[in-house]
């Protein structure tokens, strides 16, 4: 199990987790699942192209019915082969419990090879719920409140769970910044893992057209997500994740209609 969190909003956390989870199914053939643990709003369905009918509320408000039948009739089974349980578009009454992300946590893993989590940053009930992470992977950037911001989460999260489970990435890496990849690494006390090049381009693109990046490995960010997944993965396998159709257009997707 893979959690990625973001240190600040709108720094790529949903894309990197959305692509890694599908290189992780394009390599190593199992299932996968992704879970938007974002109680409201998330966008992970987006970059599928995938349209929800259930979300992740419906099995945190239902873990007492949780079997195989029922939790397959909440999740979304992509084209590009990862399981989605979605985020809703519609807020929770009542906080989240933490002992209920736990029994969902606990459910998905007994049955998927690999699970990915998109973390809302500011729910503490949510970042406390993540002891099965095999690693909890801070996505940063190169702005000085975005590395402020990680050092404390880093700090934080490695006194939950272990230095050793706990990862700083960053995404959009430019190479002429101000600030450099080892200033982060002072700031927060632990080394960068990963960097992924900056291409807002081709991000942007690849969510209009809800068909994850990795899919077509063809570029110098696609590589380097597919590359962090194995990585992350101790994968050794070279296949590519497969090719898949694209999903239905952009504005059938803005509009709710296919």
């Amino acid at each position: 199990m893979y959690a990625f969190v973001g240190a600040k909003g709108g720094v790529g956390t949903t894309t990197v987790a959305v692509n890694v989870a599908t290189a992780l199914r394009g390599l190593t053939k199992t299932r996968v699942l992704l879970i938007d643990l974002h109680p409201a709003y998330g966008d992970a369905a987006l970059f599928f192209g995938a349209e929800p009918r259930f979300s992740v509320i419906d099995a945190l408000e239902n873990t007492h019915r949780l079997d195989e039948a029922y939790f397959q009739g909440l999740v979304l089974s992509t084209k590009a082969g990862v399981d989605v349980l979605a985020s809703s578009d519609h807020s929770m009454v009542t906080p989240v419990d933490v002992t209920k992300v736990r029994a969902l946590i606990d459910f998905v893993r007994g049955r998927y090879a690999h699970v990915v989590i998109d973390v809302p940053r500011s729910d503490a009930a949510i970042l406390d719920s993540l002891d099965d992470a095999a690693k909890v992977v801070i996505v940063a950037n190169q702005e000085l409140s975005t590395v402020r911001g990680t050092a404390r989460m880093a700090t934080a999260l490695r006194q939950r769970y272990g230095k050793e489970h706990v990862q700083v990435v960053v995404s959009r890496h430019d190479t002429v910044s101000e600030i450099a990849p080892e200033d982060i690494e002072r700031v927060t006390g632990g080394s960068v893992r990963h960097t992924f090049p900056s291409n807002y381009r081709l991000a942007v693109d690849a969510l209009n057209k809800g068909r994850p990046l990795v899919i077509e490995n063809h570029n110098k960010l696609a590589a380097s997500l597919v590359g962090f997944a194995k990585s992350l993965a101790g994968v050794t396998s070279t296949a590519e994740p497969s090719d898949t159709k694209s999903g239905s257009g952009l504005i059938g997707r803005l509009t709710g209609r296919r």
